[in-house]
């Protein structure tokens, strides 16, 4: 019998498929210079870095979204796959293309 795929994935990949299945979060972010990622034997996971002490989880959220509400979420779910505490920061906000946001901008 095989083992199913999400076993085979490194808790920094299942850190991030976590984070990424938050409603309100567009994706994964490197932060300042790329520096926040956990490198594995022939790839990295951008955006999560885990160490004995704490795991930074770095988003790009979808705008309009409650910032807060989205990082906790974030902090919740990875919460639940690594053994230590969980500090989110969200990096950027870009607009999501499906939202009806306030259409009475300027020239509206």
């Amino acid at each position: 019998m095989t083992e199913p795929a999400t076993q085979s994935l490194s808790t920094a990949e299942r850190a991030a498929a976590a984070a990424l299945a938050v409603p309100g979060v567009a994706g994964l972010h490197g932060g300042e210079f790329g520096t926040v990622a956990t490198y594995l034997p022939g790839r990295r996971v951008t955006g999560i870095r885990i160490d004995d002490d704490a795991c930074a989880v770095h988003v790009t959220a979808r705008y309009p979204a409650d910032l807060f509400a989205t990082a906790e979420r974030v902090r919740a779910v990875v919460r639940e796959v690594v053994d230590v505490p969980v500090d989110v920061t969200i990096e950027d906000v870009i607009e999501n293309p499906d939202s009806t946001a306030d259409q009475t901008g300027p020239g509206k």
